[in-house]
């Protein structure tokens, strides 16, 4: 099954705020780097997205520029939950609360969010689901965390490796599951 994992384009937040789970806009304008996204993917294919509209609004272009088979948000796509400190600047985090989670994110859990376990957890159960449907080509757009922890799904990546994947704004990374 061919999957092209699509992250969400630049968003308005300034650069070094955690924003996971805060549903903020994109930063326009976006419409060339859309066209740049849409000439990267195959002409037919079933779009799932995060229902954060920083993936929405990138899904329903793709939707609206290919012959789409079926279009489906989904919630498991959604980014890493950051809790207390969604739409904080990272500086601003005290470090006895930010210090233990840089050594080791994948357990644990921001207060009031989720570990990346969590979020693996929840990304492998529509990874199985979609396995088990068959749908190929498909399209899924959604956020950088989301999208590493599928490549750890696909190549058995440990999770404390996770940022080893490039996750780059507007990136189209094809895989064969």
């Amino acid at each position: 099954m061919e999957i092209y994992l699509v992250r969400h384009t630049q968003t308005v937040c300034e650069k070094g705020i955690c924003y996971g789970q805060s549903d903020v806009d994109l930063a326009k304008p976006f419409e060339n780097i859309f066209e740049d996204i849409v000439s990267q993917l195959p002409q037919e294919a079933f779009i799932f997205s995060s229902p954060l509209k920083r993936c929405l609004i990138l899904a329903q272009y793709i939707r609206d520029h290919i012959k789409t088979v079926s279009f489906k948000k989904d919630e498991r796509l959604i980014e890493m939950n950051f809790g207390d400190w969604e739409m904080k600047n990272w500086n601003a985090i005290l470090p006895e609360q930010l210090n233990p989670w840089m050594e080791d994110f994948v357990n644990i859990k921001v207060s009031n969010g989720e570990s990346f376990v969590e979020l693996h957890a929840r990304v492998g159960h529509f990874l199985e689901e979609i396995k088990r449907e068959t749908i190929t080509p498909l399209i899924i757009v959604a956020h950088a965390g989301t999208i590493r922890s599928i490549l750890c799904h696909h190549s058995s990546l440990p999770l404390k490796d996770a940022f080893n994947n490039k996750v780059d704004f507007g990136q189209v990374i094809k895989i064969v599951l």
